[in-house]
């Protein structure tokens, strides 16, 4: 038996613009510890066509920690999703679960070991936040550009 079922692909015209596409993948998961690492695979296959190799890392860690937080949230016995949305100028991936109350960002000390999650996310991604969702939980999500400027 597999951990999940095949990724669904969905294609739709972008909301800001009639001429662009929108592509997106998405799967659920199984509420157990060994989907962590089933995210990570699933989110690097999806992204590698879409992001330079130097930002592939930043975003399968944005995953793996938005999905820890899902996975520690997720009423027993639900699954949560994963969520990835391709633009031409960027990707935003979306980790839904069921579980009730908003997360924050913690400010965790040197001897803590958790609460570094969204403050990774914040650090990496160009943009984040949380999102209702229809029924319970919230969706929490991250966008990355699929190019970035540097200051000179």
């Amino acid at each position: 038996m597999s951990e999940a079922p095949q990724a669904t692909a969905l294609t739709a015209a972008s909301p800001s613009s009639h001429s662009s596409q929108v592509t997106c993948v998405q799967r659920q998961f199984t509420r157990r510890r060994t989907a962590i690492a089933h995210v990570r695979r699933f989110v690097r296959q999806a992204i590698s066509d879409h992001l330079p190799a130097d930002r592939i890392e930043d975003v399968v860690l944005c995953a793996s920690e938005l999905a820890t937080n899902a996975l520690r949230h997720t009423p027993s016995g639900r699954e949560f999703r994963v969520h990835l949305a391709f633009e031409s100028d960027a990707v935003r991936l979306e980790v839904h679960d069921a579980g009730d109350g908003a997360p924050w960002v913690c400010e965790a000390t040197e001897g803590d070991d958790h609460g570094r999650g969204l403050f990774l996310v914040a650090a990496l991604a160009d943009n984040w936040g949380i999102s209702h969702r229809d029924g319970p939980g919230k969706a929490v999500w991250a966008v990355f550009q699929t190019s970035r400027s540097v200051p000179c």
